[in-house]
């Protein structure tokens, strides 16, 4: 590889880095760069949303780089506000422990545990004192603090601000510098952060880290961020079948978007196939199936990735029903039972208003044979599978009531 096919994979799918300049004369430097990301485990599993960094870091770590994965289990408990509009309630000890022991198993189906120093901020966090506490608390100011979006958004809404918010920044710009990091990788919701860090850093005679930021990775709706409480995420520990169907089914834009931020192939891989797409006709689907074969074989293996394709072949474009089924026994009442009121009772929507648009975009069969009449019946003795969209299926029983 190339130095500037090295580069353009570095900042394939960057928002920014501040200074680029900086980074390209980092990167000529005869020593391997220590390149940190920090993440809190508030949460006891990662979805793709969080693998952008990690990505981001295991190119990095081809490169030759020393990858700093910094887990933020003191940070965890004061709870990072940003973006958020209130205060964040602190995670327990406990909590931060469990969540933290999860991250560090996932995270080595993408970076090479040989090549990767896992560090927990606690172990120089907690044996720092009250007084150097406040020292650290000395070096910014409250104006500046009040410079961050989310601070001063909440500020100018009369809304609360606990001091202890304004300590996040610090400690987190402290980690780099105990780290003596040359390049800092985080979410743009994190820029504050991360200049914090590299003002510290240059206050105590180190050369200010490069500060890159990645975008926040669209959700499987390719509309909001990916997000559990949305539904619209991909766990990266979810069984290969659902983690191949869920791919499959984004839109042919929001795909290149994917590739561009979750892929490890090189650019000039990515630009071929692009290019064939466009220019030779290849069918976008076929596109799709090889981010999906990428995805899946990265968490669960080759040959899982071919059966979760080979399944998604049968199930979606032969239209076979799995082979296993959830099973629902629905009582019949007295007026009957309406197919979207069954739709609904199986948790296919949310209500009867949501069954009837689906059944009104064509996306519910019974027994294979698609249903246009939202007052379809179902009557006592009835067993039936239903079928919702692409990758929704239930067998269906309508008992006596």
């Amino acid at each position: 590889m190339t130095e500037a096919d090295a580069i353009a994979d570095l900042l394939r799918g960057v928002e920014e880095v501040l200074p680029e300049d900086e980074l390209r004369n980092r990167l000529a430097l005869d020593r391997p760069l220590r390149i940190k990301a920090g993440f809190d485990p508030t949460a006891p599993d990662l979805h793709l949303g969080h693998t952008v960094l990690i990505n981001k870091l295991r190119q990095f770590q081809e490169l030759g780089h020393e990858i700093l994965f910094l887990i933020g289990d003191f940070t965890g408990m004061i709870g990072d506000p940003s973006g958020k509009s209130a205060t964040r309630k602190p995670l327990t000890e406990e909590e931060v422990a469990a969540n933290a022991a999860t991250y560090r198993d996932q995270i080595f189906s993408i970076l090479d545990p040989e090549r990767t120093r896992v560090v927990f901020n606690s172990e120089w966090m907690g044996s720092m004192s009250a007084a150097d506490l406040i020292r650290l608390a000395s070096r910014y100011t409250v104006a500046r603090m009040l410079e961050r979006d989310d601070f001063h958004r909440r500020y100018s809404d009369n809304q609360s601000i606990a001091i202890h918010e304004f300590l996040y920044p610090l400690i987190q710009g402290y980690d780099s510098v105990h780290l003596e990091a040359d390049v800092e990788v985080g979410g743009t919701d994190q820029k504050f952060n991360l200049l914090v860090g590299r003002e510290l850093q240059r206050q105590s005679g180190q050369s200010g880290q490069v500060v890159m930021t990645l975008p926040i990775l669209e959700g499987t709706d390719g509309a909001q961020k990916m997000s559990k409480s949305l539904d619209n995420y991909i766990a990266i520990g979810e069984p290969p079948n659902e983690q191949y169907g869920k791919v499959m089914s984004i839109s042919d834009e929001l795909m290149w978007r994917w590739f561009d931020l979750l892929s490890l192939r090189p650019t000039s891989d990515l630009r071929e196939l692009r290019r064939r797409v466009e220019e030779e006709g290849i069918n976008p689907r076929d596109a799709k199936f090889e981010l999906a074969d990428e995805i899946v074989t990265r968490f669960h293996g080759a040959e899982a990735a071919e059966g979760a394709r080979q399944a998604f072949v049968s199930r979606f474009q032969k239209g076979a029903v799995p082979e296993e089924l959830d099973e629902h026994d629905i009582p019949a009442s007295a007026e009957g039972r309406g197919i979207a009121e069954v739709i609904r009772e199986v948790g296919f929507a949310a209500s009867t208003s949501e069954a009837l648009r689906l059944i009104k975009q064509g996306a519910v069969r019974l027994d294979g044979e698609r249903v246009e009449d939202g007052r379809y019946p179902l009557t006592p003795g009835t067993e039936t599978v239903l079928q919702v969209g692409k990758r929704r299926f239930a067998r269906v029983r309508i008992t006596e009531a």
